[in-house]
Parts: structure tokens; sequence; C-alpha cells
């Protein structure tokens, strides 16, 4: 169906094709509800949408080729898929690898579904990388995994993300040409819920991360060894030195997307001043998009994108 086929080595080399998902077309009409489905508060389906077609837009003004994979569903799927409240999170669904498009599996049941739509997709679009799997109730979200270099991938097991989940998926990271793969094990909290809520990738070599995160250690995979470095020194090793803030708004200030090495995606909420007192980051051309009603929903700009090509240098 497409003429390309997935790669993606870094979190910030420039983004040729990604998939998104529009949000459902449910209102959240009040508090009690939002909370009974973990979001922060009521949203709107109408501003949500606007937030949506913002965020794809901008994408596209950008060059990049952007999948509504919501727009491929069969009529059936396509009926349920509309009232699944979480579905453009879209990052968790899946993750390229190298050349290798490796499936998640849902770490919460209201979730489950828009996994199947989504990785049947996958399969029919690249049948040679993707396949869709069995469900095994090895959890892993790919929230919780930053591919860093085309040496090293990071993976928070945590909330959404089981030890086992990482074992179902970790040796073929291994085949897809990796040499370490870094575990780290943060707090379970709703603030804390994925690795891409704690840092992020925002140049080739700076990584912006909370600051208790200094505290933590990583362990470290190979084909054949496993040792321990603390957070630092694990991306250190990787040619990244650490952005450590003492003071944030998770959503807004963590997640954001690299569009390209130049060029970073953040949310309006997110506190520029960040940006503006790193010698590298006050540098970076910062695009600021409206995407406060989609961010209710528990997630920012990084949760809401799928990289299905990255160019590589």
């Amino acid at each position: 169906m497409f003429s390309f086929q997935p790669s993606c080595w870094s979190e910030h080399e420039e983004l040729k094709v990604v998939m998104l998902c529009a949000p459902s077309k449910l209102d959240v009409p009040d508090l009690k509800t939002a909370e009974n489905v973990l979001w922060s508060a009521p949203v709107s389906h109408a501003k949500a949408m606007e937030n949506f077609m913002e965020l794809k837009g901008t994408l596209e003004h950008a060059g990049v080729q952007v999948i509504d994979y919501a727009q491929e569903l069969q009529a059936d799927a396509q009926l349920l898929s509309e009232q699944l409240l979480n579905r453009y999170f879209v990052r968790d669904l899946a993750c390229v690898f190298g050349n290798h498009l490796l499936p998640g599996e849902a770490g919460s049941s209201i979730r489950r579904p828009e996994y199947g739509h989504a990785h049947c997709l996958l399969a029919q679009w690249f049948p040679h990388h993707f396949t869709a799997p069995k469900e095994t109730g090895d959890i892993l979200e790919f929230g919780d995994v930053m591919v860093l270099n085309k040496d090293a991938v990071l993976i928070n097991i945590g909330e959404r993300t089981t030890r086992a989940g990482v074992e179902r998926v970790k040796d073929r990271i291994f085949q897809a040409g990796f040499s370490e793969i870094g575990i780290i094990d943060l707090p379970r909290s709703s603030d804390t819920l994925h690795l891409d809520m704690n840092c992020n990738v925002a140049h080739d070599n700076v990584v912006i991360a909370k600051s208790f995160m200094r505290y933590f250690p990583v362990q470290v995979f190979t084909t054949n060894t496993t040792r321990f470095d603390m957070t630092a020194q694990f991306l250190k090793r990787h040619g990244f030195d650490m952005y450590w803030l003492e003071k944030y708004n998770t959503i807004p200030d963590i997640n954001f997307l690299n569009i390209d090495p130049e060029t970073l995606l953040v949310s309006n909420k997110a506190t520029k001043q960040h940006f503006k007192n790193h010698p590298i980051l006050q540098k970076k051309n910062i695009i600021a998009i409206e995407v406060t009603e989609l961010e209710k929903g528990g997630g920012g700009i990084r949760c809401m994108t799928l990289p299905l090509v990255r160019k590589t240098v």
C-alpha cells in the first residue's frame, strides 16, 4: 500500500512518515466521568478535533507524511474505534527499531481494542516487517521506550510495561542491530506513567529529564552480558549529556517531538524558558501548537505520534 518501509534509528533525526489517529467522537462531559476513565478533566470532542487538525497540519506543513490509521479501518472496526477514548495515543501501539516494526501489548484493558485495530493494519501495510502478536499478557507500551541511537535503546518497566514484556522483544531489538538495551524501573504513578513522561531526547547529544532520575540505576544488557550503570552514566556513554529539570509541568514540558535535528514540536503549555536556559536547546526552532484538550487524556505530543520513518544522516 505504501512505497516506504519502516526505518527509525533515533528519536531526533528528520521525521519523514508518522502515524496518528484522530480522537474519539465522544465527549467526556464532566469531571466525574473524566476521573473514572483516568483523564484529568472533561473533554469536548470538537475542541479535541481542532487540536488534532492543528497537530496534523503542522506536521504536514513541515513536510512529514501523516497517516491517520482511523481512516483506514474497515466499517465494523471503525464503528468501535470511534468510541475508544485513548486511541489517539498511538505511540504505545508499536515501535520501529531500525528496520524492524515490533508490536506492543496494552497495559490497561480499556486500550486493548485499539491495539488490535492498529496491528491488523500494520501487518497488512508492512507484511515483511511486522507480525501481529498473540496476546500473552506480557505487557509493553512503547511510551516506555526511547530509541537513543543506532547502538542503544532505553526502556522503562513500570506502571504499563513489565519485564516479561521487554523479554518478549529483547532478542528482536538486538537482531535489528542495536548493541545495548538499558532497563530502568521508575516510580509508578500518574505523573511517571511512561518513560516519556520522565525524560526525552531533545537533541542528538541532550536528554531532558526530571532530576529524580539521577538516582536510578539502569540494567544494561548486551547479547551475552549484563551490568548496571547509573542513568547519566549510561546516557553519557551513548553521547548524551543530561539536562536535569528540578521544576516541570510533566506532560507539556517533557512530552515533545523532534521533527528534525533543529526543530522541536511542543505544546503551547510548555515552559519555553527550559529551552532558553540551555546553550544548545536555545538554538532550536521551537514550534508550539495548541493541544491542551488532547493533553487532558493524560499524554502529550510524543504520545500522539508514532514515527514510521526517520531519515538517517
